[in-house]
Formats: structure tokens, sequence, C-alpha cells
């Protein structure tokens, strides 16, 4: 039964999944390089070449025969059976790679997989988040790499081909992207997505560079961060009680954590490892990884929430960073592969941090945004003033701070926790020690929520939470007055309902469509338009 194009348009991440699909017609349809099944199943053939040939290998080694005597009798069947088992599985690798194949055409990208289950997935061009080359260390030495495309609320990448020539990899992205962003001429209609042809190739948008991170800061910045002092912490206390309870037990729990903290920083150095970060038409494009290397391409308006972020013992180098919630980034991969494709700075200094946030926001509705940004990054609502009052906001950058009475439940928080909003994005700050700032564009507030304790009422103050996709960034307004929270609450409802009718289309590169001229009757009888 075929997957048909009403039934992939009802998705509401804009892919669809099937099985038993047949597919449509070959004209169109490309394969993946023909070494793609062999790096992505290498391992299970060194499983297997190890598990028949440990044995045989360590007797070798040892100058002893190269079967076991007592199975020198069957040594041929082992062999044959081992030949067989081996073959079958590059059988396997063969006949995947032979019902693998791939299309973009009619405004979808669609990969057919499955000689036995077929499968069929697919995602609409102007459902596409964002766009990934990834290359594994075998993939780079092959000169291959796998294209990943990321759709809203996928819970994994929406489509996968692994794996095609590196540069053919970059050639598909730029004519998705650029069928995607309406750069490429005419957009297929929607209704009737299997009539479009398939996609010419296009020409890789021109990118300048932004922003680079050396290594030497980012060693420095794992050295320092949150998990080291925990470990610290955790080491001096250990080495506390051995030394007063003379057991030396407690030392012992240090080894798995030292292995735990060693494989951690080696984690986030080869991900962070030169990380690149430039602006294109296409949008926000990162580059970074030391064995595996990753290319990710953001469109403008992906990015849901932005956080920028600083650890205590950043402070005295000036270090921030910056994560952010991408549509389908939250939920897929491992926990490091995720933070890695959430991070759009892994470290940097203030400078960075505002060339990042005007590319994520290139409007940001306000005439005075550095000092606005800065504010919300570093300031200090003033002990004396009033929140909400015009004085007060004036004195802190135009922040709205959690009123004095709660300097009973966050006695040293109080004066960080604020909101302020422009025109284009709500900017929420918090925390005296760890320091974040938040920022949510208008048209990307899902939902709201007011949320009030016991204590929360005693004081009269109440927390406002906005949900957005699933990632890093949590914006949450903590301990806000009352009237203020109410206030926000409705202004924002009214702000983001504004801002998503007013929402460009999902192709973000493509013309304005002018306006058809009017009969000539209308010039002569109706009014004017200009």
């Amino acid at each position: 039964m075929a997957l048909t194009p009403e039934d992939a348009g009802r998705a509401a991440d804009g892919t669809a999944v099937g099985s038993g699909i047949e597919g449509t017609a070959d004209a169109g349809w490309l394969r993946v390089h023909p070494a793609s099944p062999f790096v992505r199943g290498w391992v299970a053939l060194a499983a297997l070449l190890f598990f028949f040939g440990r044995d045989s290998f360590e007797r070798f080694l040892q100058g002893g025969p190269l079967f076991d005597e007592r199975l020198a009798g069957r040594a041929p069947w082992l062999l044959l059976g081992g030949g067989a088992l081996i073959l079958l599985t590059v059988l396997g690798y063969v006949l995947s790679w032979y019902f693998t194949r791939y299309q973009v055409a009619g405004g979808y990208v669609r990969v057919n997989t499955g000689f036995l289950f077929k499968q069929q997935r697919q995602a609409r061009l102007d459902r596409v988040q964002a766009i990934d080359v990834v290359q594994p260390l075998l993939a780079r030495i092959f000169g291959l790499a796998e294209l990943r495309f990321e759709v809203a609320d996928a819970g994994q990448s929406a489509v996968r081909l692994a794996y095609l020539r590196a540069d053919e990899a970059r050639q598909l992205r730029a004519t998705v992207l650029a069928r995607a962003s309406g750069a490429a001429g005419v957009t297929p209609e929607r209704g009737d997505p299997e009539s479009g042809e398939p996609a010419a190739a296009a020409v890789e948008a021109p990118e300048q560079a932004v922003l680079t991170v050396p290594p030497p800061r980012l060693v420095g910045s794992l050295l320092l961060s949150e998990q080291s002092v925990v470990i610290l912490a955790g080491g001096i206390a250990s080495v506390m009680l051995s030394a007063v309870t003379e057991n030396r037990n407690f030392t012992v729990f240090l080894i798995p954590a030292a292995i735990g903290l060693i494989a951690s920083y080696w984690a986030s150095f080869n991900k962070g490892y030169n990380f690149t970060a430039a602006i294109s038409p296409d949008g926000i494009r990162l580059r970074y990884g030391l064995l595996d290397t990753q290319a990710q391409t953001v469109p403008p308006g992906r990015i849901q929430a932005l956080r920028v972020s600083q650890p205590p013992l950043w402070r005295m180098f000036g270090w921030y960073r910056i994560q952010v919630n991408v549509a389908g980034y939250g939920l897929a991969g491992s926990a490091g592969e995720g933070s890695a494709r959430t991070t759009l700075l892994p470290v940097g200094y203030l400078g960075d941090v505002m060339d990042i946030l005007s590319l994520v926001l290139p409007d940001p509705g306000t005439q005075d945004p550095v000092g606005l940004f800065t504010a919300g990054i570093t300031g200090l609502a003033d002990p004396a003033g009033t929140p909400g009052s015009a004085a007060g906001k004036a004195a802190d950058g135009g922040f709205v701070s959690s009123p004095r009475r709660a300097r009973f439940l966050a006695p040293l928080g109080w004066r960080r926790n604020g909101f302020a909003a422009t025109e284009t994005a709500l900017l929420l700050r918090s925390g005296r020690w760890w320091r974040n700032f938040v920022v949510v564009p208008h048209q990307r507030t899902q939902s709201m929520a007011l949320q009030q304790g016991p204590l929360a009422r005693r004081f009269r103050v109440a927390d406002l939470v906005l949900h957005t996709t699933a990632g890093p960034v949590a914006p949450r307004l903590i301990q806000a007055g009352l009237d203020e929270a109410r206030a926000l609450f409705d202004a924002q409802s009214a702000r983001a309902r504004a801002a998503r009718k007013h929402q460009k289309s999902e192709h973000w590169l493509e013309p304005a469509a002018q306006p058809a001229a009017p009969p000539a009757e209308d010039h002569q009888e109706g009014p004017h338009h200009g």
C-alpha cells in the first residue's frame, strides 16, 4: 500500500513512516555510496572476525598450531561455518545498500529502505528545522559523510542518508536548503507533492565567518566547569573522611569518578574542538569535532529558545556558553551528542555572545540591543528601586526585577531575577552565581503557565513558565511580583498571537509576491491603490 502525499501532509512534524511501500517511479531515485553498509556495520564484521579468529591468532603468535588439537578434525567445518556467516553478513549489507534509495522532489526528501520489511521516510522541505553533515572517523577516511534532516518533534532524525561522498552531501544540503528557503525558484505546490520534478542542483551559498573557539580556551573551560567543581569537592570530602576514619575505602570511589571525569572531558573536547560559527543565507553554520566532525546548518527563525549561561569559575575570564532549543535536536541521539548539537557557543567572551545573538535575533526589537542584552547577562536591580516603575526599569536597562519582598525567598538572586520584553522577543534573567539569560522569540511561545506555591502566595510572587520544544533551555521567570506576572502573562499571550499572525513564510528566502495589476475598469472607476 502506497503512502499518499495527503497522509504525509497531515503529519504534524512533517514526516511520515510506512511499511511495505513500493515507492514511486525510478526516475529521480538515487542510491547511497556502495561502501555505506560497511562503514555503518564494520563493528559487526570486526566482532565476527574477533570471535572466530581470536584463539587461532593467539596460538599463531605463540608458535603453535592455528587450531586446537581437539578441534583439528572439525577445522574445515568451522571454517566453512564461519565463512558462511561472514558471507551472509556481507550479503545482508549489499542488499541493504541496493534497496536504499533517496529522492528530493516535489517539496519532499524521501528515503526508501529495507528488502524484507520496506519502509519509507519523508520530510517536507519547508518543515526542515536543521541539516547536519556528519563524518565519523572511518567515514572521513573514505571521504564519506552522513546527511541528517531534522524536523519538528520527530524524536529522532527524520531522514538520514548514510553515506554519500562528502562533496555530494554538501551539494545535496545546498539543494535542499535552496528549495526549503524558496531561493530555488518555483516552489512545488503543497497539495500535490508527487507532481514535482527531482530537485536541480544548487550552488552552495557563500558564508562569512563569525567566530572560532581556540583549543586552549576550550580546555580551560572544561577544567573550570561545574563537573570539575563537583568532582573536586567529592575528592576533598573522600580524602578527609579517609583521614578521619582511617578507612581507605572512601578513596576507592575516586577511581571510577576520575575515569568518568576523563571520559567526559574527552567527549566534550572531541565535540568542541575547532568550533567555528559562520553566517550564510541558508542560516547559521556550525562546524566542530576532532575525530568525528560535524557541520550543522540551522535556518533563520528555527531556534525556539536561547540561553546564555556563566558558571561561577568562568567569571574570572569573562567566559559564557550559549545553548539553544531547536525542534528535533532536543530528543535526538545520545545525551552527549544532543548537548553538542544544541550548543551554539561552547565558550566565548561577551563580544562573541553579542555576535551570536545578532545572528539568532537579527531584529532585536529595541533601539539599544547591546545595552539591553548586557543588562540581561550581567545586570543587577537597584535594591532601593521599585520593580516595574519607569525609574527602576531605566536604572536596570529596561528589566523588571523581583520585588524587594522576594529577598526572603531568594536572598542572593532576587536582584537578578527579572524580565524585559522587546517587539520581537521576551528576555528572562536569573541566577546570582550561576548566571542565566534566556531569549524566547514571541512567535515561538507555544504555551505559558503561572505557578505559585504556598510560600510564593504568602509573599505575593509567582513564576511564569514558557513552553517551547524539548531541549536544554527551560524558559522560566522566577519570583516575579504577582501583579507584574499576571500583566506579563496577558501581554505575552497577545504578543505571541500577533507574532504568529505576522510570521513570515516558511520559505525564508522566497521573494515577496508582487501584487497583481488591477483591471482596466478599476483604473477608470475604482479608487487608486498605491
